[in-house]
Parts: C-alpha cells; structure tokens; sequence
C-alpha cells in the first residue's frame, strides 16, 4: 500500500465521450427553444421548476447563531483578500516622447456563480465565488444553485447575489451563458460543479468566459517524521471526501512514519476502503529532492509543506500552498481568505485560482504624438512591408 515515488503515477481521468455527446444535444436543444428546453431540463434532471428566490438580509434567515457568526467571519476575511488582490491595480498611465499610453481597469459588468448543492450544500461556494466579483465592482452578480438551502441563501444575500435562480447542471449554465426569461447573459461563468457541468463550461467557453474546468479534489501533502499521523490522515480524508473520485496523496521520506500512517488509514472499514480505492495514497520517496520534483510534476490543487528540508521557494506548481500542519485544507476551504476554487488536474502549471481579477478586464489606451506619428510609423512600415501587409504599410508611410 506504500508506493515508491518513482513508480507512481497520476490517475488516469479521461473525460467521458458520452457525457460530452449528451451535454452536447441539450445545449442544442436550448439553443433552438430558450426557456422552454431550460425549464423541460430542469424538471426531468433536478425534479423541480426553476424558481427565482428573493433573497433577504442575511439576518432574516435566522440561522444558528454559531453558523451565523462563522458565516460572517469568513466572508469578512475572503472579501479581505479579495481587496488585498485588488491593491494596486488600477488605471494608470506612462508618458515617453512619443505620447501617452496607459491602462484602464474595468470590472465585467455581469457574472453568473454556480454553487453545487446536489450532493451538498456548498455554502463557502457562495462566498468564494460572489464577494471577488462584487470586490471587483461586477454590477450584475447572478448565483444559480439547484439547493434552496437556507444557510446557502443566506450566504449568496450576504456575498452580494443581486439574483438568485434555483437551477443546476447543464441548464443553469446554459440559463447563464444563452440569458433566461428577462435576463440577459452574463459575461462570466464561474463555479465548480460535477462532470456535466464542467462539460457545459467547457462548451461554452467560446461565448462566455469561464474560469476553467475543474477536476475532482486533489491534496499533496509532503511530510517529515515529525508531523502528527492523526492531523495529515484527516487532512486527506477531508479531500477525498468531496468526491468519488478525489484523491489525496500523502508522500515522506520516512518510511516508518509512513507505515504508522498506513496503520492509522487501516484502523476503520471506511478509510481502509479508501485505500484500496486509490482515494488516499501514501508514496514514499527517497529524499527531500525526490519529494520536489514529485509536487512539480504533479501541481496539485492544495499542496501542504509539512516537511523542514524543503524550501518552500522550490516549489511554484500548485493551487493554493498551506504550510506546515497547523495550516489544514480545510481552513483554506472555509474561512482563511484565499479563494478555495482552484485548478485541478495539472493544470496550475498554467494556471491560479479564482482571483478578483477573474472579474476585472484590462483595457489600453494610446495617445500618439506628432514625434511619434513619424518617428514609430517609419519603423513599423519596416516591419509591415516584412510581412508582407501593404495596406498595414501605406497607412503607416502616409503619416511620416
């Protein structure tokens, strides 16, 4: 059940070709029909009409009051990030002696939020995706969800949703990217969600930006001998939960810390079936180096630093970084303030997380003056008439 490092591999998640061709047809399908394909979907998938829900003042819903406050706090820290992310950015200008060029700064002015509820709830959905956009300045902040969960609205109300519609899967992606009733359709879609929505995303994203595709749950966590058993095992139970298809992986090198961890797992029928299921793995490596160039490869979605010989500058692929034990995932999923959307399968090699700046467009100016109209235009008709673009060319030497 420990794996060498250098025999381990990523698991293999092919996308399934029938999802892809099913999702296919119904966006098709309410493409043709509008709202009517919309709501038929709605009620042969989610077993219910799509319904807009006011939303009130969060203190209305009347929560738990220990639920209430932990609400409250984390949406006041993930907005606290979210302006810490906006600093800085801002419209701004250079002069040269060729003119003026800068930048201005916009938000999407409309965004649409899925937050999953089907299998549960995701309260901190709400808020990690709602409170950056409306940081950014976005006006129309529209969250669709097929759970009526009352701490779920109440969390959409107090991360600023200006509309809430009751809808899931595949058609309150298409409700948001094609517009629905009076709606029009928003600019963004950001949000995680299962197999077909992600293929819905991933469809769409020719006509509304999206904020990538994301995979099942993933951990790695590199770890010294050092490091409470009992912490990093739940740690990546915590992970592997989300999902059938979740994986945590927990990697040492230190084997016999290894195998009381492979002790601990085995102690209960439901995380020893975890193990056998490839949902939790333990690996283990020969040093700190090997450990490196395992988390580089991989560029996990959370990745724990659990380990004193490594250098946390060493590594640079990864979703979000949590260092050292006390820094659980689970925090970071709920309520320390860094966005808890990130990317999955690899792709943080190319790729953050959800960021206020998923809502923001960079937008530039130029202003040209006399010395630049002839000074540059002459050189850029070298580069027009190298390409062989003469129209490019002769609208460059007349200004000379």
């Amino acid at each position: 059940m420990i794996i060498k490092a250098q025999d381990w591999k990523r698991q293999s998640l092919a996308s399934d070709p029938q999802i892809a061709n099913k999702v296919s047809a119904m966006l098709a399908t309410i493409k043709a029909q509008g709202d009517q394909a919309i709501e038929a979907l709605a009620l042969e998938y989610d077993q219910q009409t799509v319904e807009e829900i006011p939303l009130m003042p969060f203190e209305d819903y009347q929560l738990e009051p220990e639920l209430a406050k932990a609400i409250r706090v984390a949406a006041s820290r993930i907005q606290r990030f979210a302006e810490f992310q906006k600093e800085g950015v801002c419209n701004r200008t250079f002069d040269d002696e060729y003119g003026q060029f800068g930048q201005m700064v916009e938000p999407i002015e409309r965004i649409g939020a899925y937050i999953p509820g089907g299998r549960f709830p995701l309260i901190s959905t709400a808020l990690m995706t709602l409170i950056p956009a409306k940081v950014a300045g976005s006006k129309v902040r529209i969250a669709c969800s097929p759970s009526n969960n009352p701490a779920l609205l109440a969390a959409a109300s107090l991360a600023g949703a200006t509309k809430f519609l009751r809808i899931g899967g595949v058609q309150a992606i298409a409700a948001l990217a094609f517009g629905y009733r009076s709606e029009a359709p928003v600019d963004v879609v950001v949000g995680p969600g299962n197999a077909w929505v992600n293929e819905a995303k991933k469809q769409l994203q020719t006509i509304v930006k999206i904020d990538g595709v994301a995979g099942p749950s993933e951990l790695l966590a590199l770890c010294d001998s050092t490091q409470p058993i009992d912490w990093l095992a739940l740690d990546a139970l915590a992970q592997a939960e989300h999902d059938p298809l979740a994986c945590s992986i927990i990697v040492s090198d230190d084997r016999p810390w290894l195998v009381s961890m492979l002790s601990y797992l085995e102690g209960n029928q439901s995380t020893k079936k975890l193990l056998s299921g490839k949902q939790v793995e333990l690996i283990y490596a020969e040093d700190p180096i090997q450990m490196t160039a395992l988390s580089e490869s991989y560029a996990p979605e959370h990745l724990m630093l659990c380990h004193s010989g490594i250098d946390s500058k060493s590594l640079s692929n990864y979703g979000s970084l949590f260092m050292g034990a006390n820094s659980a995932v689970a925090l970071g999923d709920y309520i320390t303030g860094p966005n808890h959307t990130l990317p999955t399968l690899g792709n943080a090699r190319q790729n953050g997380g959800l960021n206020v700046l998923t809502f923001l467009r960079f937008l530039t100016i130029q202003t040209v003056n006399d010395q630049g109209r002839k000074e540059l235009a002459q050189l850029a008709e070298q580069i027009a008439t190298a390409e062989g673009l003469i129209f490019h060319a002769e609208s460059l030497k007349v200004r000379q």
